[in-house]
């Protein structure tokens, strides 16, 4: 087992959100994903991800901290209140947020997610 160094080249994974039924709200967000560790039921991941601007419905059922590398994001709860995050800021998104992602300005963002999902 060794250290996971995040500045490691690793292969990327490109998706278009909008294959995702139901999930944009605005915009065509394209995301771009380098998986850096996994456990082996996958209920623990890290990585380095960079979406296009657009606002979609957040995934639910997860802790996510995530390191902002660049860029410019707002994070809409379902009761309305806006916080936004840009390049330099740390956050922590818990289990149980429910809202909207809305990247205004492309961003980079480290993160680590721990998945609820099934438990």
């Amino acid at each position: 087992m060794r250290v996971i160094d995040f500045n490691d080249t690793v292969p990327t994974t490109k998706r278009r959100l909008a294959d995702l039924p139901d999930r944009v709200v605005e915009g065509d967000p394209r995301h771009e994903t380098q998986m850096r560790f996994s456990t082996e039921d996958g209920s623990l991941i890290a990585g380095t991800w960079t979406s296009t601007p657009g606002k979609w419905v957040a995934f639910a059922d997860r802790d996510e901290f995530c390191v902002l590398l660049s860029g410019h994001v707002k994070l809409i709860s379902e009761d309305g209140t806006e916080q936004e995050f840009k390049t330099g800021d740390s956050f922590l998104i818990p289990n149980g947020f429910r809202g909207f992602w809305h990247v205004l300005e492309t961003a980079t963002k480290h993160f680590v997610i721990r998945s609820y999902e099934g438990a």
